[in-house]
Formats: C-alpha cells, sequence, structure tokens
C-alpha cells in the first residue's frame, strides 16, 4: 500500500512540476511529434512563414487602421503597446517554422545526400530570423527551436547584429551549395511539383533558389544602408553580381484555394470587419496617382460589420476614404467635427477588397522581382549596383501591376494603364526625388508584407508619414513618436525570464521605441 501511495505521490508532483512553465515548453516541443516525418514535408509546411499582420506592422505603417479603442482592439493606431498585436510575428515562428526547420535539418544530418533540400532550408530559416530580427531586435537564434534535438527549453537570446552576420554567412553558403545535379525537391511550394510555377527539374528548381537566395542577400544588404552604408555597398553588389531575381517567373510565394486552405489574415477580415479599416494616408496615395491597383486592395461596403453580404461592393477608386491615423470610433462618428460618421453597423470608410487583394484565396509574396528591382533601383541611384536607376525602378513597378491577376476577381492590368501609372506626376521617376519615389513605391508593393513594409520604412525614411500623436507614448525614453520595433511576448518574462531580462538590457528596454541594429537615429 504503502508502495502504490509513494508512485502516485511520485506522479502528483512530476505533473505539477511539468505544469509550471507549460506554456513555454509547448512553443518549444510538440508532444505529438513524429520523429521520422520526411524533411520536405517539414519544409514545405515551414514555407508558409509568418508576413506581418494587418493589425500590427500594416498599422504602424498607416496601410490599415483599426479605430475603434476598446481594450481588446487597442493597438498601434493608438500607440498601444498590447501583448497579443505584438505577438503573431513571434508565434507563428518559433513555434511551427523554425521547430520544424530545426528538426528537418537535425533528420538530415550533417553528411546528407539531399544537398538541395538542406540548402533551401537553410535559405528560408535565414529568411525568417531576419524577419524576427526585424521586428524584435534580439531573439534566440543559436540555440532556437532545439527543445527535442538539444533538449534546450530556455534558449538565450543573440546580438541582433550578430545574427544578421551569421545570416549573411548561411545564405551565401546555403546558395554555394546547391547542386543542378542534385535531387529535384517536389515538395517546394514555390518551385516544386504543385506550386503555381513548376520548375520541373532540379536544375531549374535550384537556379530560381539562387535567385531567390540572392534577392535575399539584397534585402539583407540593403538593411544596412542608414548604418554602415559601405558594409551594405559590399553585400549588395556581391549579390548582385551573383544573380538576382529577373522575372516575375522567380517570384517566391504560395497560393491558397480559399476553401481548404485559406490566407488567415484575409479570412479573419472577413469575420470581425467592422474594426477593419484602410488607413487615410495609403488610401490617399493610390487615390492621388490613380493606381490601378487601387480597385483591386479596397472596398466600401454597405455594411461595414457583415462585408460577406455584400458580393457587389463599390470598388471606383474616386469613392474610397480612408480613416484618419489615430481617431477613435467615437470620433470618426461625430459628422459635426469634419469625419465621415457611421455607415450601417460599422463606419463610413473604405475597407480591404475580400474578394481581392484581401481574399481568402489570395497569394502570399514572401520574395518578388517587384522587390527586388526596386532595391536596385535605390542600389543604382547610390551608385552601388551598375545599370540605370529609372529602368529598375519602372521595371518594379510595372512587375508589381502585372501580378495582380494572381488575385481572385481581377483582370491584368493593361500595358497602356502600367505606361499611364508610370506618367504620372507623382510617380515619373526623377533623380532628385528618388529616395523618395522608390521607397513609396516599395511601400506599396508591399501591402500584403507588413514585416518588409515596416522594415523599409524604417530603414529609407519613406513615405514622408506624420506622425501619429494620439499620445506621447512614443516620445518617451528619447523615441520620435514612431513605434521602431515591437516588444517580446509577455510570457518571456516569465518563462524565460534570465535570458528575457538580458535581453531587455541590451536593446535599451522592451519598448516600441527601442531600435533595432540597423535603425541607426
Amino acid at each position: 500500500m504503502n508502495t502504490i501511495k509513494l508512485y502516485i505521490l511520485l506522479i502528483v508532483v512530476i505533473l505539477y512540476s511539468s505544469g509550471c512553465d507549460k506554456d513555454f515548453v509547448e512553443i518549444n516541443t510538440d508532444p505529438y511529434a513524429v520523429n521520422d516525418v520526411d524533411p520536405a514535408l517539414l519544409f514545405a509546411g515551414a514555407q508558409r512563414s509568418h508576413l506581418g499582420t494587418f493589425a500590427a506592422e500594416h498599422t504602424i505603417v498607416q496601410q490599415y487602421v483599426n479605430p475603434y479603442n476598446q481594450g481588446a482592439t487597442l493597438g498601434f493606431n493608438f500607440n498601444a503597446d498590447i501583448d497579443g498585436v505584438n505577438n503573431p510575428k513571434w508565434d507563428q515562428s518559433y513555434p511551427s517554422v523554425i521547430r520544424n526547420m530545426m528538426q528537418a535539418l537535425t533528420l538530415l544530418g550533417e553528411e546528407t545526400e539531399r544537398t538541395n533540400l538542406k540548402s533551401m532550408i537553410r535559405i528560408w530559416t535565414a529568411q525568417v530570423f531576419m524577419g524576427l530580427v526585424d521586428n524584435y531586435g534580439d531573439v534566440p537564434y543559436t540555440e532556437a527551436g532545439k527543445a527535442v534535438s538539444d533538449v534546450i527549453y530556455f534558449p538565450k537570446y543573440d546580438d541582433d547584429a550578430a545574427i544578421y552576420d551569421d545570416l549573411y554567412n548561411e545564405i551565401k553558403s546555403a546558395v554555394a551549395a546547391l547542386n543542378p545535379s542534385g535531387e529535384y525537391v517536389r515538395e517546394d511550394l514555390f518551385y516544386g511539383e504543385n506550386s503555381e510555377i513548376p520548375s520541373g527539374s532540379a536544375s531549374v528548381q535550384v537556379e530560381k533558389w539562387k535567385k531567390l537566395g540572392n534577392s535575399l542577400l539584397l534585402r539583407l544588404g540593403m538593411r544596412y544602408s542608414k548604418v554602415n552604408a559601405s558594409k551594405a555597398e559590399s553585400i549588395v553588389s556581391e549579390a548582385f553580381a551573383a544573380g538576382v531575381m529577373e522575372s516575375n517567373d522567380d517570384n517566391a510565394y504560395v497560393k491558397y484555394d480559399g476553401a481548404t486552405y485559406v490566407q488567415a489574415d484575409n479570412d479573419f477580415l472577413r469575420e470581425f470587419s467592422a474594426f477593419d479599416y484602410a488607413a487615410e494616408p495609403f488610401v490617399d496615395q493610390l487615390k492621388s496617382t490613380n493606381d490601378p491597383r487601387g480597385q483591386y486592395i479596397f472596398a466600401t461596403y454597405i455594411d461595414p460589420g457583415a462585408v460577406v453580404n455584400d458580393p457587389n461592393p463599390d470598388t471606383d477608386l474616386a469613392n474610397q476614404f480612408g480613416v484618419p491615423i489615430g481617431v477613435a470610433d467615437i470620433e470618426l462618428s461625430d459628422v459635426s467635427l469634419g469625419y465621415r460618421g457611421p455607415r450601417g453597423t460599422g463606419l463610413n470608410y473604405s475597407q480591404f477588397n475580400i474578394y481581392a487583394v484581401a481574399s481568402p484565396a489570395a497569394p502570399d509574396f514572401y520574395v518578388t522581382y517587384a522587390q527586388t528591382s526596386l532595391l536596385l533601383a535605390e542600389a543604382a541611384h547610390r551608385g552601388w549596383v551598375t545599370g540605370d536607376a529609372q529602368t529598375y525602378y519602372e521595371n518594379g513597378i510595372r512587375a508589381d501591376l502585372q501580378i495582380y491577376e494572381l488575385y481572385p476577381n481581377t483582370t491584368p492590368i493593361s500595358s497602356s494603364e502600367i505606361d499611364a501609372y508610370l506618367a504620372e506626376p507623382d510617380v515619373a521617376y526623377n533623380d532628385a526625388n528618388a529616395f523618395d519615389l522608390i521607397n513609396t513605391q516599395y511601400w506599396v508593393v508591399n501591402i500584403r508584407n507588413g514585416t518588409e513594409a515596416f522594415a523599409n520604412f524604417r530603414r529609407s525614411g519613406y513615405p514622408l508619414l506624420s506622425r501619429n500623436d494620439f499620445n506621447d507614448d512614443l516620445l518617451a525614453n528619447g523615441g520620435d513618436g514612431f513605434a521602431h520595433r515591437m516588444s517580446y511576448p509577455d510570457r518571456e518574462g516569465s518563462a524565460n525570464a534570465e535570458n528575457y531580462t538580458s535581453a531587455s538590457q541590451a536593446i535599451g528596454g522592451d519598448n516600441l521605441v527601442s531600435r533595432v541594429f540597423w535603425d541607426s537615429e
């Protein structure tokens, strides 16, 4: 009997002790993990990595706004540091994507013959970590995702600049290891047999991945432009010489069917539409330039609170009006204050087009020829790469307008429409205003890649957005009125307290005004 009691007591102690760090351990381990799964399947799942959310990155750069100042709906429109708004990039990177890719690399081992798969995983892991650093600064890197392989449940945070240095080496090494005579990775969602543009052979697939890797290297190099111009020039010119994306056929993207597989953030807009609006600066930019993409991005619905009940919303760009930044719903409902007032169960302002760009069947674009060309335009303007800055600029815009035919319920934007747009006074290239023009277009191109839009806004300083003056919270501690990073998840402060505390001190405080290393003042 005593033996039975002792056994029961032991079980209780084990269950209790394992529950103390339950949330943290669940993030780092999967109790249902299958350790002999094909690494290619883990890789394919990890390719659908986080691109930023409407309520976070897109709100910071004033493309989207939730104007409801009501507790759970607080966020960046009100300069509020809200845990749930800051967390998506972290939560959708570490528990699944990073862990799965680390597991895939462990299963492949050091001496694997599947060198192409391993190289692709390394390149894509670098892309994910780059986004984490860009959003948060110092993050777990060398010990991340190693709960299963190395039993590390509480990973240390690495210095953000040191991570970037290693990402540079990882991308270069992985690209060099790609072998056109090696295996064809059929599971690859970008260029494999189930992608939108299947490569069909290892040689073509490897060529695509080399361009993808070098385009990521170009992006990484441009991040240094403000903090270390000579290093930026060196990396950018190296990536350019190695060969970056050359057409839309090189784009890395994933398409959804809108039923079995949906774009989750877009699906969310349909369910909670009363809170979701286009921001005034973004709407005004597209209206002032007669942007042909506007009809597929914005829409006005009969009832903003029930957008799914309106199959034919008004998409005429002239009829779109964005919500002013930092203004709450109560004021927006008061027409005597000069605002547009209510409409149905929401507000009389534009929302996103849930049948096109914001459709659950919309593709996710991770790295594109349009992005790459616009970065090259800036690099050429700086004298870092050969070629004509205006040509790169116009190629980038043309490429982005052309991919809109991949969104549901769209028709191709014609060459004449593109030419007319390129001739718009506030679009037409001129050398004196090049930085503004190039990076404003980069802002527009990244309407569905919030992480990249947020990073490039801080790096370049463009577009020239007005500060959100809802309160003075972003002016404290030396801030300039803009959010420069996202704070770590609150649970890190308790579950991984020692490492969290060290990281917070290293970056100057876990707040919205501390800066990532490449974002110098």
